[in-house]
């Protein structure tokens, strides 16, 4: 079962979660893609999947650049990053392991279906989930 959420310019689509996979692993994809800078999570790592577009993840200090079919691990605690070679163009499915990072992108939606999402809002949830901005996020 498939769950959207929208929060600022971000739409998402939720393809698993903590509930359909017994905790194992979360996956989504951004249906209008925007940028992510450069962060890290405490608690997750990430599988970056390119569906169509061109792509730059960064893990570490190394750059890869990924088309449709190829992907890019990013282990939890080393800082990433993405973002797409033309701006708003392309997608990406993204597992994570295990679940619980749609757990940030609820709290996002739930802020901006509140009219609270703004700063104080990525912070409350960025703490809540493990997540360290390193620049700034949207």
């Amino acid at each position: 079962m498939e769950e959207r959420l929208r929060w600022g310019e971000v739409r998402m689509v939720v393809r698993a979660s903590a509930e359909s996979t017994a905790g194992a692993f979360a996956a989504f994809e951004e249906v209008d893609p925007v940028d992510t800078p450069l962060h890290v999570h405490e608690r997750e790592d990430e599988l970056f999947c390119a569906l169509e577009g061109e792509h730059v993840v960064r893990v570490g200090e190394v750059e890869h650049r990924i088309g449709p079919g190829e992907v890019v691990f990013a282990p939890r605690r080393v800082p990433h990053s993405q973002h797409r070679v033309v701006p708003r163009e392309g997608r990406m499915l993204v597992l994570s392991a295990p679940a619980g990072l749609e757990g940030f992108f609820r709290a996002l939606a739930a802020a901006e279906e509140a009219g609270t999402l703004g700063p104080a809002a990525y912070a409350s949830a960025s703490s809540d989930y493990g997540i360290t901005w390193l620049e700034d996020a949207r």
